[in-house]
């Protein structure tokens, strides 16, 4: 019985994975068409769709936490950065009472921009989403978390 539950999982855990593979195809094909109509590299338009994020949630990002956040080194970040400051797409802020900490903001035209680009997908996605239970959403926000957290861990080991 337990074998036959273990099996069933792993062919589940197996589909769910091979869809998140599709939709990671998806996301990343989203992110070089976004990088391209901006006219970005595609690392510098990740970084800008990064640091908007963060300042929407309300936990804007430093540079550190940037670096982290798509990978590159201190170095390459501080490049990245220098380039998209320069270009008016993000700005470098000492806001914190402390003043050694910086504050990436995107500038105001990158969210007007990220908002032409991604509403008509956020509709259409909002329209896919009505169809199921917000109890279900619910928990597949939670599963997705548990799923986040793992894979976290697994690469920091």
């Amino acid at each position: 019985m337990e074998e036959a539950m273990r099996d069933g999982v792993a062919e589940q855990r197996e589909r769910l994975m091979e869809s998140l593979r599709i939709y990671g195809g998806h996301y990343a094909e989203l992110s070089r068409r976004f990088a391209a109509w901006l006219g970005l590299h595609s690392t510098d338009a990740t970084a800008v769709l990064e640091i908007a994020a963060a300042e929407e949630r309300g936990a804007p990002l430093s540079p550190a936490r940037l670096s982290e956040r798509i990978s590159l080194s201190t170095g390459a970040t501080t490049a990245l950065l220098n380039r998209l400051e320069a270009a008016g797409h993000i700005s470098r802020a000492r806001e914190h009472s402390d003043r050694r900490v910086v504050t990436l903001r995107s500038g105001g035209h990158i969210q007007e921009r990220a908002d032409e680009f991604f509403g008509p997908l956020a509709r259409r996605l909002d329209t896919a989403m009505s169809h199921y239970p917000p109890r279900l959403l619910e928990e597949f926000e939670a599963f997705m978390s548990d799923l986040n957290s793992t894979m976290d861990t697994h690469l920091t080991e």
